[in-house]
């Protein structure tokens, strides 16, 4: 007598039991995707965490920093880097943004008649906003992603891992040099920024408008007073701290390979952009508080 054999049962049906299993259907749903709030809720807490990480990071590398040994050679190289290989992109942008900002307000006071005031406006354009704000932004683009990208690499490459291990502090070794040289590099770069725009918007106005250089720059020495000067550069230290402490945050959590150092790099010079743009309007209400009669 045979006895029939049952799909049920393992040994009668000739199957692996691997394969059974495999052919059955998932019983577990796919996970539901977030929601709007909580994709926005996560994106401000990540917000709030990178500000306090560079926040531990400026206090942690203030402190290491007047501790032996003083790093004065680092500090040297990064004032010749971020610094001096800064000058040709400061010259011909200012030179440039000086000429345009002329041509465009002495075609609009010309409509008035008030030609003679294009002097004035330039002045003060250039020493309260356009001169510190706008050479942030060009040369915090290009300190903040050599930054990145010099620290992704080590990152990646796990160098900053082997200080660590050899009793040394990353901190000092890296953030202290780029920051304080950011710090003292940026004021300098903005007030030669100031001289250079100012000489090309008085080229441009001699040359197409025939305003002399003489009265241009008398005229706008009537305008401009020192308060006027320090309002724009009171902002250039803080624009230099936030350039270096963005370009060594995104720099030394870099992961990922060269791929990560690309994303890094280009998370840097979108962040400095805007976190410079954000605090200059603080800045400028500072500013005026400081100095209500500017």
């Amino acid at each position: 007598m045979e006895i029939a054999s049952s799909p049920s049962n393992p040994r009668a049906s000739g199957e692996p039991p691997e394969s059974r299993t495999s052919m059955r259907p998932s019983l577990l749903p796919p996970p539901p995707e977030p929601s709007l709030v909580k994709r926005q809720s996560e994106r401000v807490l990540s917000f709030f965490e990178h500000v306090g990480v560079m926040w531990h990071m400026l206090i942690g590398s203030i402190r290491a920093g007047f501790q032996r040994p003083f790093e004065g050679r680092a500090i040297l190289k990064q004032l010749d880097s971020l610094g001096v290989a800064s000058v040709g992109i400061v010259v011909v942008t200012s030179v440039f943004i000086g000429m345009v900002m002329a041509v465009q307000f002495a075609f609009g006071l010309q409509k008035f008649g008030g030609l003679e005031y294009t002097g004035r406006v330039i002045a003060l354009s250039f020493a309260r906003e356009l001169a510190p704000t706008l050479t942030a932004v060009i040369v915090g683009g290009r300190i903040g992603s050599g930054m990145a990208a010099e620290l992704g690499a080590m990152a990646v490459t796990e160098q900053i891992d082997a200080i660590r291990a050899l009793g040394a502090e990353p901190l000092k070794k890296l953030v202290w040099p780029r920051l304080l040289a950011s710090v003292i590099v940026l004021p300098v770069v903005a007030a030669f920024s100031l001289v250079l725009g100012f000489a090309g918007a008085t080229l441009i106005t001699n040359l197409q408008f025939d305003i002399p250089a003489a009265f241009f720059f008398r005229s706008a020495l009537v305008s401009v007073n020192m308060s006027d000067f320090m309002a724009g550069m009171i902002k250039t230290p803080v624009f230099g701290a936030i350039i270096a402490l963005v370009g060594c945050h995104f720099g030394m959590t870099t992961k990922g390979g060269t791929a990560g150092v690309g994303n890094s790099t280009t998370r840097t010079v979108v962040v400095i952009s805007i976190a410079i743009l954000i605090a200059d309007f603080f800045l400028t209400k500072l500013a005026i508080i400081l100095w209500p009669a500017a």
